[in-house]
């Protein structure tokens, strides 16, 4: 072995003795923390969702958890990265320099990326959607899967995964921010006693409020609100029942059920549609004839 060769062998022994093991403990020391950064959070996460005393409670710790997690697991590689490079005897002052001068690059070239993440910011901080909330963005909606600074995905009731961009979101509709309502529009004939139908859709409420299966989904008696309109083939009467998030759905079909067997009982008509012919009169009372072909079929 000729000196040059010598010296290089020495000094590769000495870095891998001194910085390479540096590199290697920083490597390790990096992946154990954010192992052990994800227990901890999880841990910490759960047990904070244990102790909450509602859903909403719940899926609010659930969408930070996960995004603290992810932020702070960002962070730690970040400054693993330069403190490896530090020790390879890279300068990572001009790095540092250049990644902001990159970064305003990037900010007039990126302007839909620094929009969506601005946005998701201020969704997360305002507590405006959750994971598991039913809600409407950008003219999609369905079920939060998934939230963080760029994208909310929501999963429809076809089962189809929507990806919206934070940037495009202009409105929120969240359908199950603390509690639900599930609105009926009853329709029954013109002929019916409207205040015996209403006497009807109490007594099917009292009903599911007594049933251990609903009684504890729905928050408050039902609010019949009155005869709302006067349709083209019945009258309307509007109620809503308020029930706990996510479960106005269960609650409102099993009601239109036992709606619709209690009207039958009671021999009150829910009336399809059907048109009234009117040939009017002329200024003397006089009406046109109607001619009425009958024909036998053979």
């Amino acid at each position: 072995m000729n000196i040059s060769s010598s010296h290089y062998y020495h000094r590769a022994v000495e870095w891998i003795m001194t910085s390479g093991l540096h590199v290697l403990l920083i490597v390790v020391l990096t992946f154990l923390g954010v192992r052990l950064l994800g227990t901890l959070s999880r841990r910490l996460f759960e047990g904070l969702a244990g102790r909450a005393m509602d859903t909403e409670q719940r899926k609010k710790i659930e969408t930070l958890a996960t995004n603290v997690h992810r932020a702070v697991t960002i962070a730690i590689i970040a400054v693993a990265v330069m403190t490896v490079l530090k020790e390879f005897g890279i300068d990572i002052g001009p790095i540092l320099a250049g990644a902001g001068v990159l970064g305003v690059a990037l900010g007039f070239g990126a302007q839909h990326l620094v929009q969506d993440v601005i946005s998701g910011f201020f969704i997360i901080l305002d507590d405006q959607i959750r994971v598991n909330d039913l809600v409407e963005i950008a003219g999609k909606n369905g079920i939060v899967e998934r939230i963080n600074l760029r994208i909310t995905v929501l999963r429809d009731l076809a089962g189809n995964v929507h990806y919206v961009r934070n940037g495009q979101i202009g409105v929120v509709t969240n359908m199950t921010k603390e509690y639900s309502r599930y609105v009926f529009d009853v329709g029954v004939a013109y002929r019916e006693d409207v205040d015996a139908v209403m006497d009807v859709i109490r007594s099917v409420d009292e009903g599911m409020r007594a049933d251990p299966a609903y009684r504890e989904d729905i928050l408050e008696p039902i609010e019949v609100l009155g005869l709302d309109r006067f349709a083209d083939s019945a009258v309307i009467i509007r109620a809503r029942t308020k029930t706990r998030p996510m479960q106005q759905m269960r609650v409102g079909r099993e009601f239109n059920r036992r709606l619709k067997k209690d009207l039958d009982a009671r021999g009150i008509e829910i009336p399809f549609p059907h048109v009234t012919l009117y040939m009017g009169q002329d200024k003397e009372g006089g009406a046109p004839p109607l001619r009425v072909d009958l024909k036998k079929k053979d």
